[in-house]
């Protein structure tokens, strides 16, 4: 086994004249949880089903474990896919649904059972063997369509948006389980998903799509935090944006003018530049009118939601932007109407790679 499982390299696929998957090259290392994240028709699903085998790139070549697949059928190669809707068997009871893959492989009975035993032990339901589908909840029936792939031992498995069926207490107990169940597997998942929430949480990595490209792969952190584009910063998360002027520039860090203030930013930009800047909502504070690097704005209104208060602000400059703050159970006097400054540490400040 090489250190890689997945090898893309320079993947496109289209359909008629659509361009789905637009020479896209990516590399998955053995073991690690890979999320292809993006909205619909970003070509992260077609990318899947490429890997799969089900759909055949018109462009490049796709290589599991080292060896060239691109030409192979689905049940040629060393993958299983888990999809949304699960594909259970609706006659089968759990145990032959389980079973199923492992007897076409012509395993022996008495084998066939211990491991269809260890499979519900791995999924947590060892007492359910003898149930239908139909008698079973929706996380259940996800957990049993994992266990009837992983019991073939596919050193990847593929996961095409599973837990979009289920309602959201139960994804988020889903997404738990599936993140240790990778973990006690030591197996490369690949997961697509649409919910920025949902990939953050789980993924070692994370691949942004966007029109048949990849946008950027990174950590949940580096995604979050130093999105390489507008457009990740945008979909990832809640993101202000405001534009301003260099007005000097000073050891590395632009000084620039925006909104009624001034901020630092740590960027290589020269005096005079129109610099766009990004900052996450839960990095700013209300500032004191003392402070020197600050913008200014007007409170539009306020979400009380327990543990935190989103803040509307409009910026003199026009632009609506949202604050996140902790409650820590004082009140903090900013009210509607308010008159306002904002601040922020110069590193929380994103400048855009591409």
């Amino acid at each position: 086994m090489t250190s890689i499982d997945v090898d893309l390299r320079a993947v496109t696929k289209r359909f008629d004249q659509t361009v789905a998957v637009d020479n896209v090259s990516l590399a998955i290392d053995h073991g690690k949880f890979v999320t292809l994240l993006g909205p619909s028709g970003c070509g992260k699903t077609t990318i899947l089903r490429v890997i799969a085998g089900f759909e055949t790139p018109d462009e490049g070549r796709v290589f599991l474990d080292g060896v060239d697949v691109t030409d192979l059928p689905p049940h040629k190669r060393d993958v299983h896919t888990v999809f949304q809707q699960y594909a259970l068997f609706p006659h089968l009871t759990v145990a032959e649904n389980i079973a199923f893959g492992l007897r076409r492989k012509g395993v022996a009975k008495a084998k066939v059972k211990e491991l269809v035993a260890e499979a519900l032990d791995l999924v947590r339901l060892p007492d359910l063997g003898d149930r239908v589908p139909a008698q079973l909840s929706g996380g259940q029936q996800q957990r049993v369509a994992i266990a009837r792939a992983v019991v073939l031992e596919p050193p990847v498995l593929l996961l095409d948006e599973p837990l979009g069926a289920l309602d959201r207490k139960l994804r988020e107990e889903m997404q738990i389980e599936l993140k240790e169940l990778q973990r006690r597997l030591g197996i490369s998942f690949v997961f697509v998903t649409h919910d920025q929430d949902e990939a953050l949480a789980m993924s070692d990595v994370v691949v942004v799509m966007n029109a048949g490209r990849i946008e950027q792969k990174g950590t949940p952190r580096e995604i979050y935090d130093r999105p390489a584009t507008r457009f990740i910063a945008d979909f990832v998360g809640v993101t202000n944006v405001l534009t301003g002027v260099v007005r000097s520039v000073e050891n590395g860090h632009a000084t620039v003018e925006a909104a009624g203030g001034r901020v630092v930013v740590p960027a290589a930009l020269a005096q005079g530049d129109e610099a766009e800047i990004a900052v996450r909502p839960e990095r700013i504070r209300f500032a004191s009118d003392d402070e020197e690097h600050t913008i200014r704005g007007t409170v539009e209104s306020a979400r009380y939601l327990g543990d935190v208060t989103h803040w509307h602000i409009r910026l003199d400059d026009g632009a609506s932007w949202i604050v996140l703050s902790q409650n820590d159970g004082k009140a903090s006097g900013v009210e509607p109407g308010r008159r306002v400054r904002l601040a922020w540490a110069p590193e929380h400040s994103i400048r855009f790679r591409q």
